[in-house]
């Protein structure tokens, strides 16, 4: 099985961003760690990050047909793309949504996520350990085989 994770704007700042909030982690230990993850269960992972929303839609659609599944942390676009929610629409791919903090509980503007209506689960608040949930719950339960 191959899993495509996700990362929208600012993810790449991991470890300098608001620590308190997003943690110490960095980026890169944050893909080394699912990438060791994946590997211990045997699945493909592939990563892609962006800034930009237009970027993100073009890499959800190019993973029509040769991705069995994505995690995605559209990071601030939940709140705001419909692009997003309508290329995940578009391609269906079973799709988790990942966030490192409990957007729920965080200010009236970040509880709306769009992507969520395009996701077969939602992962937030457990820190960047929500990444690896989200693959097990791709593997176990939603993606095609």
């Amino acid at each position: 099985m191959k899993i495509l994770v996700i990362n929208g704007p600012n993810l790449n700042m991991l470890g300098i961003r608001e620590p308190d909030i997003y943690g110490r982690e960095t980026y890169k230990s944050l893909l080394e760690k699912i990438e060791s993850y994946c590997k211990a269960k045997s699945l493909d992972v592939e990563f892609f990050q962006s800034n930009h929303e237009g970027s993100l839609v073009d890499c959800i659609q190019e993973a029509y047909g040769r991705i069995d599944g994505i995690v995605i942390n559209p990071g601030a676009y939940t709140h705001t793309s419909v692009a997003i929610l309508d290329a995940l629409k578009a391609v269906s791919i079973p799709a988790v949504e990942v966030h490192i903090s409990e957007v729920d509980k965080r200010e009236e503007f970040r509880q709306v996520s769009y992507v969520r209506a395009a996701c077969i689960a939602t992962v937030a608040g457990h820190g960047t350990d929500g990444y690896l949930e989200a693959i097990d719950i791709l593997a176990e339960n939603g993606a095609k085989k």
